[in-house]
């Protein structure tokens, strides 16, 4: 005898299977350009449905996205590639319990993008190492201390940009900030 929740995850299966697929489409249509415009709204929504796996039922995912979000000129793969390193990161932080809020804002030439998990922090002595190749504060087997630098690069190196991060216990945030023309900024330089 089937049970209800088995019916119903059956039927949901395909719109499920849709939604990966699509945010797959998107998620990878991006390598088509070296730099065009990216939406970083719809770079994140593809990145989360991707992902969906990593969130336990446990965690919940808060969306606070700017409505004057202005799209930007960028290597619009390589963001997608920041956002898995950084939501990857909160997930295995926060253990399957826990909140993780990504916010959008607009500021001047610049978007700003947070994305923050109530998890139990960065240790103060480790926070200056964060974006440095091969430092992980994971056990063995679980990270190879590439996300981060790897995501710092893309960030600062090739889109002129700024990546922070702000942790205490319960709350660790990081901060990008991308110009909106990164390419006029490399022309004034």
């Amino acid at each position: 005898m089937l049970t209800r929740s088995l019916v119903v995850g059956a039927l949901d299966g395909p719109s499920i299977i849709s939604q990966i697929v699509d945010a797959l489409k998107s998620y990878t249509y991006l390598d088509q350009a070296a730099i065009q415009e990216v939406d970083i709204h719809e770079g994140l929504d593809s990145t989360l449905t991707i992902m969906r796996n990593r969130f336990e039922s446990g965690v919940t995912v808060k969306k606070e996205y700017a409505a004057d979000l202005p799209k930007i000129l960028a290597h619009g793969s390589e963001l997608n590639q920041v956002w898995t390193n950084i939501l990857d990161n909160a997930a295995y932080a926060l253990g399957g319990q826990g909140v993780v809020t990504i916010r959008t804002s607009h500021d001047g030439n610049a978007v700003v993008l947070e994305i923050e998990d109530n998890g139990p922090g960065i240790l103060p002595g480790d926070q200056g190492k964060v974006f440095d190749a091969f430092f992980t504060s994971k056990p063995a087997g679980h990270g190879a201390g590439l996300g981060p630098s790897t995501s710092y690069n893309i960030v600062v190196q090739q889109h002129g940009g700024e990546i922070k991060v702000f942790s205490e216990p319960g709350k660790t945030c990081f901060q990008v900030r991308l110009p909106i023309n990164f390419e006029a900024l490399q022309r004034d330089v």
